[in-house]
């Protein structure tokens, strides 16, 4: 008898974690790519295509990034390379803040890694549907640019 009341029990805790009220409805795309031996070079740009079928609500962008406490400084700057679906490419520089002049690190910690989700664009329409091509490159002087973890885009309906 304890044993079905284990499999059952499991089978509840499978059924709620895996329910669609337990996910992001909003988030389209939410991905991030390990950057290799933390070392991003200006030449391995991190990827991702997103689709957009619905023109009509609006977006909100972000940057994913995470870095080590032994990341050399309190900023990073980035481009990020968005084309549309008819091959047309929009090109941005961003400058991200990621410590306080004193050294404080801004993202969340956990050990000795710190993460950000940081805000590209707010409240964004997209011109037209289909196939969005996104491209992050580092834009440092530094290069590889050291104790980069990974680096990700999140595209989420704005709320």
């Amino acid at each position: 008898m304890n044993a079905c009341k284990f499999v059952f029990g499991g089978l509840i805790a499978l059924v709620l974690f895996t329910a669609p009220g337990c996910t992001d409805s909003n988030a389209i795309l939410d991905k991030n790519t390990e950057i290799a031996n933390h070392n991003w070079s200006y030449v391995n740009r991190v990827k991702y295509d997103v689709t957009i079928d619905d023109i009509t609500v609006p977006y909100n962008l972000y940057f994913n990034v995470r870095v080590s406490g032994s990341y050399r400084y309190s900023n990073l700057f980035a481009l990020f390379f968005q084309t549309s679906p008819g091959k047309k490419t929009h090109t941005t520089r961003y400058e991200f803040k990621l410590a306080n002049k004193d050294g404080e690190w801004l993202g969340s910690g956990s050990g000795n890694l710190y993460s950000y989700q940081l805000l590209l664009r707010k409240n964004y329409k997209f011109p037209a549907k289909g196939v969005y091509h996104f491209e992050i490159e580092q834009n440092m002087r530094d290069n590889p640019l050291r104790e980069v973890v990974d680096a990700g885009l999140r595209v989420e309906k704005a709320q």
